[in-house]
Parts: structure tokens; C-alpha cells; sequence
């Protein structure tokens, strides 16, 4: 009985890190995605509320 009880206990430890490294792993690709999406957006000059006024490069300068 007690070698059992050891067992169920290594598996829930297994079953724990295993939840924590799926968690970490999501939110690192997570993290990737926004700096993705944000890299994008400057580039292409999409949602950013400081992007180019116009497409002459360096007449506007970016506010403080």
C-alpha cells in the first residue's frame, strides 16, 4: 500500500509541473503574439496612434 500511495503522489507531482510548463509555455507564446501584433502595426503604420501624419519621412516629428 505504501509504494502505491508514493506512486500517486510522484503523479500528481508530474501531473503539476506538467499544468505549469503547458502555462508557461502559452503565456510566453502569448507574449511573442503582442510584440508580434505591436511590431506590425508600427510597421505598416496600422492602429498606432503615433504613426506618420503624412508620407513625406521627415516633416513631422513624433509628439512628446
Amino acid at each position: 500500500m505504501f509504494a502505491y500511495e508514493l506512486q500517486r503522489m510522484r503523479h500528481a507531482d508530474l501531473v503539476r509541473e506538467a499544468d505549469a510548463q503547458r502555462l508557461s509555455r502559452q503565456a510566453a507564446r502569448a507574449t511573442r503574439a503582442a510584440q508580434g501584433a505591436r511590431r506590425f502595426g508600427r510597421r505598416s503604420g496600422g492602429q498606432d496612434p503615433e504613426g506618420r501624419v503624412g508620407p513625406e519621412r521627415g516633416r513631422f516629428v513624433r509628439a512628446a
